[in-house]
């Protein structure tokens, strides 16, 4: 069975241990590769329920599809709605890290200088969230139909500047077996990051055939998000990447250019065994950030 075949039938099964999964992943030079599964969320609005399934793919070039649910959620925020000055990080307030949530220390969220913490709350009202070292709380729900305990990498990545040029932004993704959700910590509050139609852009991991990973690829010294998808080809494997275009607060996306940086791959080549991952940078889900506690 091949690689993208095993992932496909761990997903399905929905009970492979996270331990297995943190047992295979180590810290690998990151490609890119590409394709995407857009699915809905909002990223301001009332929360709301999960999408009870979703609709056939499109046709699209840049290998993509989106789907939307009856509603959609709002990125939650219990602390200020900015730092509190230059370098001085988000403006205390909040409840701080919630008892029983899975968490883990994280790069800085907020620019002061101190690395922050990130948290899954488990349960079917499971959220991801952080607190910083300057002690804000902010949070947002996870809203996918997978059951697999969630598992999360935070990192800072490269984002349009508009006439400056090119910015920064730090942004967590969640790993939920079956997708890869996409969210934006800037401005003290986790915000679902989302398309051009208003629907959360979401990386297909093998499940709808669309992409089997992310990461994040360095190019002219900062990281830049790309989609992954990693296909036999014969004796091997052929990577292809899509680069992810942000907006300056990485609270909107579109899909960049695609290329393909391999072909008649080995299986256990690390970019091809990085193109079946949530990773971004040296930092893999699952290992380097916070996981859902199992109930």
């Amino acid at each position: 069975m091949s690689r993208p075949d095993r992932r496909r039938h761990r997903i399905q099964n929905e009970s492979q241990s996270q331990d297995q999964r943190r047992a295979r992943r180590t810290p690998r030079p990151v490609v890119a590769v590409a394709a995407l599964l857009l699915v809905a969320t909002a990223a301001c609005g009332t929360d709301a329920s999960p999408p009870s399934s979703a609709s056939p793919p499109p046709s699209s070039t840049s290998s993509t599809t989106s789907t939307s649910p009856s509603t959609a959620p709002e990125a939650s925020q219990t602390s200020g709605a900015g730092a509190t000055g230059a370098d001085a990080g988000c403006a205390p307030g909040g409840d701080g890290t919630p008892a029983g949530a899975g968490a883990a220390p994280v790069v800085d969220v907020d620019g002061d200088g101190a690395p922050d913490t990130a948290w899954i709350t488990p349960g079917a009202d499971r959220r991801i969230g952080v607190t910083t070292a300057s002690g804000a709380t902010f949070s947002a729900p996870i809203r996918t139909a997978s059951p697999v305990p969630a598992s999360a990498v935070v990192n800072v990545v490269a984002t349009a500047g508009g006439s400056a040029g090119m910015s920064s932004a730090p942004i967590v993704l969640v790993d939920v077996g079956r997708e890869t959700l996409l969210f934006s910590l800037a401005a003290c509050a986790v915000t679902p990051t989302v398309d051009d139609r208003g629907d959360q852009y979401r990386f297909d991991l093998g499940f709808a055939g669309h992409g089997t990973g992310v990461g994040c690829t360095e190019q002219d010294g900062a990281l830049h998000l790309a989609g992954l998808l990693a296909t036999s080809e014969g004796d091997g494997y052929a990577v292809t990447r899509t680069m992810i275009d942000l907006s300056a607060d990485a609270t909107h996306a579109t899909n960049g250019a695609s290329d393909t940086v391999a072909t008649d791959a080995a299986s256990s080549d690390p970019v091809v065994t990085t193109a079946q991952e949530t990773s971004c940078g040296d930092l893999v889900a699952g290992t380097d950030g916070p996981v859902e506690p199992r109930s």
